[in-house]
């Protein structure tokens, strides 16, 4: 009996504890469900709506804005080995997104790093941004090593934090950059695949066909954008090979398109006509069609999530503001040894039928 307890404990000790923190993202719901999968770790899962819990993912709602509600909420999680950082506060300006978002790092890191001894790995999420990317046309390919550009830019001083924290620590981290991700989520502020199914579909409600409404000269650039599936075996793949620690990569799809050639096919999935593009701002011209979408809830007999949830219309205007090209090198990664693809016109397509499933659309 005793050899038996022994392996009980054994066992236990080689389990690994995930903190997914923003859980309810389109990153961070996907990172979970590929964590699942995978029978030798258990999940916690914090956002601020929190979650329904089961047997594997225990979900926690926490302002983690709120100093004591994370001492609070956090404090008792004395088995976490992986953070998971996926979390986001939208704010107005560059500048005003550095505080929040340091902030709610900073105090999950220090609660955690505070109780866990076991702490292994700290995996941050971050973006193109860290390029200077939403600034207007960079470098690209865009590659880790590239120069700093003049701040603010939150994603930096994330990591300049994790990087000091670190030092002498038995924990490690990685950045994960991802371009655009392609997935689910509802209240997403950064959800495009829900912005352009959205848009498809009121625009076949009324009739329409499906216009490019982004900038003149977008229309024909280059960019890429990186599966949520894919991104989370990445930052799983980053946040356990010991090769990668204290590294920053960046993960996408590994082919390039421009909207000339996908708007079409994404248009045809819809069995829509495409007319010509026509500039125009989806947060304006979208902004009177709530009562549109809910007689088209009532109608096809879709979820009736609200309007608000499925239109994250400020992200669609700023991707297809995009008159330069968007794309950086994944080489690395796979230097190191992550060597999964997907196609991009077939992530989107699986999204949009994904989509349909959850009648979230039509």
């Amino acid at each position: 009996m005793s050899q038996d307890k022994s392996f009980i404990r054994a066992s236990e000790r080689t389990r690994k504890v995930a903190l997914v923190v923003g859980a309810n993202g389109v990153i961070g719901r996907k990172l979970i469900d590929h964590l699942v999968e995978l029978e030798d770790w258990d999940i916690i899962g914090l956002s601020r709506r929190g979650g329904t819990s089961t047997d594997r993912v225990r979900y926690v709602a926490v302002d983690l804005l709120d100093r004591d509600d994370s001492h609070e909420k956090l404090s008792s999680f004395i088995q976490v080995t992986h953070i998971f950082y996926a979390a986001y506060q939208d704010q107005p300006t560059w500048a005003e997104l550095v505080p929040p978002n340091l902030a709610m790092l900073v105090n999950v890191v220090e609660e955690i790093e505070a109780v866990a001894p076991g702490l292994q790995h700290i995996s941050l999420m971050q973006g193109y941004k860290v390029y200077g990317a939403h600034l207007g046309p960079f470098k690209t390919p865009a590659r880790e090593t590239d120069a700093p550009h003049m701040p603010p830019e939150f994603n930096v001083d994330q990591q300049n934090f994790l990087e000091k924290r670190q030092k002498g620590k038995a924990w490690t981290w990685s950045a994960i950059r991802p371009s655009v991700v392609g997935g689910f989520a509802l209240g997403n502020p950064m959800n495009l695949a829900m912005v352009i199914a959205v848009y498809a579909s009121i625009s076949k409600e009324l009739g329409l066909p499906l216009r490019f409404p982004g900038k003149p000269g977008a229309y024909d650039k280059l960019l890429e954008m990186t599966d949520a599936g894919l991104l989370a075996r990445a930052t799983i793949w980053a946040a356990t090979d010991e090769r990668c620690a204290n590294q920053a990569f960046n993960i996408n799809n590994g082919d390039l398109f421009r909207w000339n050639e996908m708007w079409p096919k994404i248009a045809h999935y819809f069995d829509l006509e495409v007319a010509p593009p026509l500039p125009m701002s989806l947060s304006v011209v979208m902004a009177d069609k709530e009562a549109l979408w809910k007689s088209m809830i009532e109608k096809y007999e879709l979820e009736p999530h609200s309007y608000k949830d499925v239109s994250p219309w400020a992200f669609g205007d700023f991707v297809f503001s995009w008159d330069y090209d968007m794309f950086a090198d994944g080489s690395k990664a796979r230097r190191f040894g992550f060597h999964e693809y997907i196609d991009t016109e077939a992530m989107f397509l699986n999204i949009f039928d994904d989509f349909r499933r959850r009648k979230v659309i039509p």
